[in-house]
This record gives structure tokens, C-alpha cells and sequence, in this order.
């Protein structure tokens, strides 16, 4: 452990509302919205969205009252790795670890991809035509800039930018809620009888997707002012935030049309995931349509600043802590910043990117959709294990309260184990890559990841059992 204030992140430096947004841009409410809603309604359980977001909303705070429980005890940038250290063991925080480097590159990699899409689409429609690697660069080079600097430069531009996805979409919830569409203002806001309808678990994927990034309060938890009443508060918001801003749009949009017309409306789009846009059309008015389009773009950005911040930080710990080559455990002299890693996410986005676009890949259909499902995955597995973590941890050392240290981490332990072996079985019908060896291959990057760690892990311990001792310990 290092001494003194060299070589470590800038502390004190986010308050409550920060790591808040910072975690909540993980999200990408805007993106979650008009990309990941329209195919949860089309392909899962239609009106029985809302519904499942109030479900999820409940499984997710049962893992966090874990968490945060945990959180209490343990204050390190590594999050999932130093719960698992601390709870499974050495070796098992290695192996989580790397899994997390996995998924938040994969998550950022396929970000990447959709907001170079997305980008070419909008600025196309403006008279700038541009290929769609041209503004994945451009969008990796700012991100990089911003995780390289101090992290409260970061979360100044995701808290503008996060503020402003939640605005245009209340607007036009409130627009649609006002004018109550075809089925005027009375609709029923949970449909009990749809939740069971069409897919259930397709729409839980799609749903889970949103809330992925609350998990990394605890990523700040050594940056943060406060952390031991900061991280808990964050957490708790952001599941509300999310849980509850989907569940009141999602029932919206369904009123927007009609639920007896949403399947028709939708399967009648050529691209369902312009099916805001025609709302916000309807309701708004065709300005604040294209105000919208941008501002997916900026949802995007905030969403790839967020990951990648997770990556640095994930990388400087294993440096830090001995897993991987202490060059990566440095932060910047003048800023704090865990500019090591940030700067190799930044040559490993530029160099996927670069793959796909030789490789003449659709952004969307292939880079995003292939390459962030990997992402999806790791997380579902991390969760799984940290929630066992928990248990274990609260056993050996005692303290807190059953339901938070024992029952709610099992339930969680238990749902995120069921989805991480769908995820996994199915992984070649959810991306589009079934028949063939990339259905195996991506979905086996995560236990290649994880005995990748868990060698590093046995490794540090045959070397040095000093520092493998002190794997997913607080820093203060």
C-alpha cells in the first residue's frame, strides 16, 4: 500500500451528486430510451415492460443492499475485484479483476461502434457526411482526453450532459402524459396480465441493460468526499433514478400510441429504434426531434466517458496491487489520474475500431451488437460472485443485519447466476452470431478473462504473498 498523497487518485474531489451522474451516464438514459426500449416492447413482453422495470428495480436494490452494506467496509477503486478478494479470496479477486476488464472494454468497445452509427446517421441528415469510424475517433480521442485529466473535469461534463438526456425525455413524457394520447388519460400503468406475454426474458435483458453502472459508486469510493456516506447514498439514487425514470417512460411511450397499437406501430417501423424520435415528433414538435437525435450522440459520449473511466480505474488497481506490471498502478503527477490506464483503453478502442471498419462491419448490427453483449455478461457474472462475496465476507467477520448481509445477497447471488447462464448458453441467438464460432468464441472471453486472473492471482501469491495479502484492500 502506498504511503502519503503520491501515486494515488484525487481524493475528495466528488461529492454525492457527481458519482451520482457519473454512474448514472453508465446508463445512458437518452440511449436506454430510444434504442434498448423499442426492442424490449417489440421482442420481449410488450405492454408488460413497465412492470418488469419495477421487478428489476426490486432485484437490483436487494444486490445493492449488499453492496452498500460491504461498502462500509471495504474502500477501493477496484469495486467487484475487492469485494471478491475480500470475501473469496485472493485468487478469486484476480479473477474478477480481469473479468471486469473484459466487459467494461467490451461494453465501451461496442459503444464505441453505436455512437459512430448513430453519429454518421444525424450529421448525415445535416449535410455532413462522414463515415462512421470517422466519429468513433473523434469521440475516442475526447473521452480519452477527459479520462487522462482530473475525474471532476469528467463528471463536470457528465453531469451537463446526463442532465440534459433526462430533460428532453421528461419533456416528452409530460407532453404525452398532458395530452394522454388515443386511449386519453386514463391507461393502466402496470399491465400484470402482459408480464408473462411475448418474451418475459428478452425484455428482462433488455431492461437489465439499463441499470447497468450502478455497480460503480464503489469504483469512486477513493475519489469521493465522504465515501462511507457518499457511495451508499449514490447507490440507492441510481437504482431509483433508473429504475423509476424507465418505468414512467416506458409506460408513456406505450400510452404515446395505445397498447392495442404498439406491436402494429412498431413492427410497421423499418427501424424500430426511431420510434421516440416519432413520438417526440407527435407530441413535441420536429425541433426538439432533432434536439434529441444530438442529444443521443451526447448520451452516448457521456455513456463511453463512463466506461472508460471504469476500465483506468480497474487497470491502475490491478497495477497498483500487483496483478498486473506496476507501470499500470501510477496516477499522473499533476492530475491524479489513472492516466496509464486511460490511455491503454484509449489504444484498445482505437485499435478495435480500426478492425471493424477494415473488416467493413456494420457498427451497429456487428460492433455494437456483438461486442457489448460480452460486456452484459461479465457484469451478470461479477454480480453473481460479488453477492456471494457479500454472504461470506459477513459470515467470517460478523455485523449487519440478516437481511442485508445474508437474504437479499443470496436472492440477488441466485437471479444474476440464472441470467449470466442464459446470457451465456444464448448468447449466439441474442447477438446474431449462432452457427458459427463466433457464437462461442465472444461469450468465452469471460472464463478466459477469469482464469486469466486467477493465474495472475496464484502467480503474485507464490511471489509475493506480502502484496497478495493485501489484494481488495481499503486504500485511505
Amino acid at each position: 500500500m502506498i504511503a502519503g498523497g503520491e501515486n494515488r487518485l484525487r481524493k475528495n474531489s466528488l461529492g454525492l451528486i457527481a458519482v451520482t451522474f457519473m454512474v448514472v451516464s453508465a446508463a445512458a438514459p437518452l440511449t436506454g430510451v430510444a434504442g434498448a426500449m423499442p426492442l424490449a416492447f417489440l421482442l420481449g413482453n410488450g405492454t408488460g415492460v413497465p412492470l418488469t422495470f419495477v421487478l428489476l428495480t426490486l432485484v437490483m436494490l436487494a444486490f445493492a443492499a449488499g453492496y452498500v452494506a460491504m461498502s462500509r467496509h471495504v474502500t477501493n477503486a477496484g469495486a467487484f475485484y475487492a469485494y471478491a478478494a475480500r470475501g473469496l479470496g485472493g485468487t478469486w479477486g484476480g479473477a474478477v479483476s480481469m473479468v471486469a476488464l473484459v466487459a467494461y472494454n467490451t461494453m465501451q468497445f461496442g459503444l464505441v461502434g453505436l455512437l459512430g452509427g448513430v453519429s454518421s446517421g444525424v450529421f448525415g441528415g445535416l449535410g455532413i457526411d462522414l463515415p462512421w469510424y470517422v466519429w468513433s475517433y473523434i469521440a475516442i480521442a475526447l473521452v480519452g482526453i477527459l479520462g487522462y485529466r482530473q475525474v471532476d473535469l469528467s463528471a463536470k461534463v457528465l453531469v451537463v450532459l446526463v442532465a440534459l438526456e433526462y430533460a428532453i425525455v421528461l419533456i416528452v413524457d409530460f407532453a404525452i402524459l398532458t395530452k394522454g394520447g388515443p386511449e386519453g388519460t386514463t391507461a393502466p400503468f402496470l399491465d400484470f396480465g402482459a408480464l408473462n406475454s411475448g418474451s418475459p426474458t428478452a425484455a428482462i435483458l433488455f431492461c437489465l441493460g439499463s441499470f447497468i453502472g450502478i455497480e460503480a459508486t464503489t469504483i469512486y469510493g477513493e475519489e469521493a468526499k465522504n465515501p462511507e456516506v457518499t457511495i451508499p447514498r449514490a447507490t440507492y439514487i441510481a437504482v431509483f433514478m433508473i429504475g423509476l425514470f424507465f418505468a414512467f417512460t416506458t409506460w408513456l411511450m406505450i400510452k404515446g400510441v395505445g397498447a392495442e397499437n404498439l406491436q402494429t406501430t412498431l413492427g410497421g417501423l423499418e427501424d424500430p429504434t426511431v420510434f421516440f424520435f416519432h413520438l417526440t415528433g407527435q407530441y413535441v414538435g420536429g425541433s426538439v426531434a432533432k434536439i434529441a437525435g444530438l442529444l443521443l450522440i451526447s448520451s452516448l459520449f457521456a455513456a463511453l466517458s463512463a466506461f472508460h473511466n471504469y476500465v483506468a480505474r480497474y487497470v491502475y488497481v490491478a497495477g497498483r496491487e500487483g496483478l498486473l506490471p506496476a507501470v499500470f498502478g501510477r496516477t499522473h503527477n499533476e492530475h491524479q489520474s489513472p492516466h496509464i490506464g486511460s490511455v491503454a483503453q484509449t489504444i484498445g478502442a482505437v485499435v478495435v475500431t480500426g478492425l471493424f471498419a477494415a473488416l467493413q462491419l456494420d457498427p451497429i448490427l456487428n460492433y455494437f451488437t456483438w461486442i457489448s453483449q460480452i460486456g452484459v455478461l461479465g457484469v451478470l457474472g461479477m454480480m453473481a460472485v460479488t453477492s456471494i462475496a457479500i454472504i461470506v465476507f459477513f459470515r467470517r467477520q460478523g455485523g449487519g443485519s440478516p437481511l442485508a448481509t445474508l437474504i437479499l445477497p443470496s436472492v440477488a447471488a441466485v437471479i444474476m447466476a440464472a441470467l449470466f447462464a442464459y446470457v451465456f448458453v444464448n448468447f449466439g441467438d441474442l447477438t446474431g452470431t449462432s452457427g458459427g464460432a463466433l457464437g462461442w468464441i465472444l461469450p468465452g472471453l469471460i472464463p478466459l478473462g477469469a482464469a486469466i486472473g486467477w493465474l495472475m492471482a496464484a502467480r503474485l501469491r507464490g511471489s509475493d504473498r506480502a502484496a497478495y495479502a493485501l489484494l481488495g484492500q481499503s486504500q485511505s
